[in-house]
């Protein structure tokens, strides 16, 4: 009997890391002199999952938002799965942001992420819903590597992450010589 090989796709962040960078963000602006003076804060929910951003005004709540964005990207979160909300004026001329921070694939997402792999016809993979994650499988490793590749090559709003765990590796479409990291077999 022929053995299958399989990974799953889903997308995360690890939150740890937005914790650290919101740490770092916040004493940014505690130290930066345009700041002195003003209310402006990050909070972190990690239930929610969430980043709100408050600043006096609409400009300052864009400074705010790229001191978390240049943190972010230096603690190696990515940016795609941070989607900002509409900003929000309150009384005595503040301004207000909500930051969803995305932690897996929705319904939709992974439906575009099957319907892709399937138009791309590859021989004997295939590719299920599971949760918030999608898992790819086949006999062939060489053509899960392509679909490797493909998922790669495709942008589709968010950072996507394979394995056999939610956060073993980014997308990458390359795999080193005699290294299977990526698969599990059944």
């Amino acid at each position: 009997m022929a053995s299958t090989s399989s990974f799953d796709v889903t997308t995360g962040v690890d939150m740890m890391e937005v914790q650290n960078a919101v740490d770092q963000a916040s004493k940014e602006l505690l130290q930066r002199y345009d700041f002195k003076g003003l209310k402006v804060g990050i909070e972190l929910d990690m239930k929610e999952k969430s980043i709100t951003l408050t600043a006096p005004d609409e400009n300052r709540l864009a400074a705010v938002w790229d001191v978390v964005q240049s943190k972010m990207v230096k603690r190696k979160v990515p940016l795609k799965n941070l989607k900002p909300g509409k900003i929000e004026t309150a009384a005595m001329s503040s301004a207000r942001q909500v930051v969803p921070i995305q932690d897996g694939l929705t319904q939709e997402q992974a439906k575009d992420v099957v319907k892709f792999l399937k138009e791309a016809k590859l021989k004997k993979v295939q590719a299920s819903i599971n949760a918030e994650t999608v898992r790819i499988s086949g006999p062939d490793k060489d053509d899960l590597q392509a679909a490797i590749a493909l998922l790669k090559g495709h942008d589709f709003g968010i950072e996507l992450t394979s394995g056999t765990s939610a956060r073993t590796s980014v997308v990458t479409g390359t795999a080193r010589a005699g290294s299977l990291g990526n698969f599990r077999s059944n």
